[in-house]
């Protein structure tokens, strides 16, 4: 496709009209911290980053003192990591298939970029030997996998339609045997059909014996008023997959969850709706707070109204302003913060042991990107300080032409402290070390 018929295909309007910005009371707010002033509704764009190659020693970019390589090349999709005990590192790569409610015309260009199309549906297993990183597919033929947890014996997997566990020993190379079926999640329901937000993460909670599982919702914001009661929330269960019931709800796409290390508090990251402008609303990072809801599909942080159900259910619109939790920090419209991982190493300077890094993926609903990074984010006293500072950077190639070289999504660390951040459009798994002094 010509450069020009890209850049028509990227700022295509979605909306046939920008919406009317709304008057906002914000004397509703529920619980949560203050209620920002965010920019007025306006109108919907798009534009799909042109993914080009990096460099043969091209990389992203690092603070003075850390130095940034690939630990892994050449994968499919990789989407999340999990280190195992003994240091291997497991990555599961899935891909889209398919987004309800777009033209064929993008959906065939989003094909070409590698962006749509049929799913590797593996888990691969990376050792580091002193020749390098091997490479094995532990497991295969499974449904859009993402999260995964390791616990007592057990390599749990969140694929898109279920959560599976399998016995597993460190060390083990591939798995052959039959899941266990612990619990159904629901994805490409009726009567909407849509599965949009495929992504189920997954992980453990404090004591060790519950696990906290994302289910994101099916659509954008539910116009059809269809949503599945158990999506746009974070599940709770046993280990053994009973127990299971929904621990927050209005969480339009929670992805990355993390416990926050001086608290035991649960956070996640958050996803927000498209199609109200190029900085409405903000995607962002939130405790996790038992029984509470987030706002959606009514409200966006915590008493904005959303103009689809301020039309058609105005009701409930008032009622989630009362009731809604405001979140607890702004990442940017359209960032789409993905993994999320408080440092608890000892290898990165001391003020980094108080915060959490953050991949934001970048978003298609700005005519300039905002995000393609990893940022840091200093907590204080158990909450973020409100500082969203730049950490892992040089992904996007050129602004102006909307060339990036890849999209950070999950986070982990390696037992030496290293921060590992997989790209899903380079196909790289990046390793980040400090070598420096403080």
């Amino acid at each position: 496709m010509c450069r020009l018929s890209i850049r028509l295909l990227a700022l295509c309007v979605l909306a046939c009209c920008a919406p009317v910005p709304l008057a906002v009371t914000i004397a509703f707010a529920n619980d949560g911290p203050p209620v920002p002033d965010l920019p007025p509704v306006g109108p919907a764009v798009f534009r799909q980053p042109i993914f080009i190659d990096w460099s043969d020693d091209g990389q992203p970019e690092a603070p003075p003192g850390f130095r940034v390589e690939r630990f892994a090349a050449g994968l499919d999709n990789p989407r999340w990591p999990l280190v195992l005990p003994n240091g291997d590192v497991l990555v599961s790569q899935a891909r889209t298939e398919k987004l309800g409610g777009i033209p064929s015309e993008l959906t065939a260009e989003l094909t070409r970029q590698g962006v749509l199309g049929r799913s590797p549906n593996n888990i691969v297993l990376l050792r580091q030997t002193g020749g390098g990183i091997d490479r094995h597919v532990l497991l295969d033929g499974q449904q859009q996998p993402f999260g995964m947890a390791f616990l007592d014996g057990y390599l749990y997997v969140a694929n898109t339609d279920a959560l599976l566990r399998f016995p597993y020993r460190v060390g083990q190379l591939r798995i052959d045997n039959e899941p266990e079926v612990l619990a159904k999640i629901p994805s490409g329901e009726q009567p909407s059909r849509w599965n949009n937000h495929w992504t189920r993460n997954l992980i453990v909670d404090v004591a060790r014996d519950k696990l906290f599982l994302s289910v994101g919702s099916a659509t954008d914001i539910d116009a059809d008023g269809h949503a599945h009661p158990d999506r746009a929330a974070i599940w709770e269960l046993n280990a053994d997959g009973s127990g299971k019931r929904v621990y927050a709800t209005g969480l339009r796409n929670p992805v990355g969850m993390d416990i926050e290390p001086d608290t035991g508090a649960l956070w996640t990251t958050v996803n927000e709706r498209d199609g109200l402008g190029e900085e409405t609303p903000p995607d962002y990072l939130t405790r996790v707070v038992d029984g509470a809801f987030y706002g959606w599909p009514y409200v966006y942080f915590g008493t904005y109204p959303d103009p689809t159900h301020e039309r058609k259910n105005p009701d409930r619109v008032r009622a989630a302003q009362r009731t809604a939790r405001v979140p607890d920090l702004a990442l940017g419209a359209h960032t789409v913060p993905l993994g999320i991982l408080f440092y608890r190493g000892e290898q990165f300077p001391e003020r980094y042991r108080h915060g959490a890094f953050v991949a934001r993926r970048g978003g298609v609903s700005r005519t300039r990107f905002l995000g393609i990074d990893v940022v840091f984010l200093p907590f204080k006293d158990g909450v973020p300080t409100g500082r969203v500072e730049p950490f892992l950077t040089g992904f996007i190639a050129d602004l102006d032409e909307g060339t990036v070289h890849g999209r950070p999504v999950g986070l982990a660390m390696l037992p030496d402290g290293s921060l590992l951040v997989t790209d899903d459009a380079a196909n790289v798994v990046w390793r980040v070390a400090y070598s420096g002094t403080e």
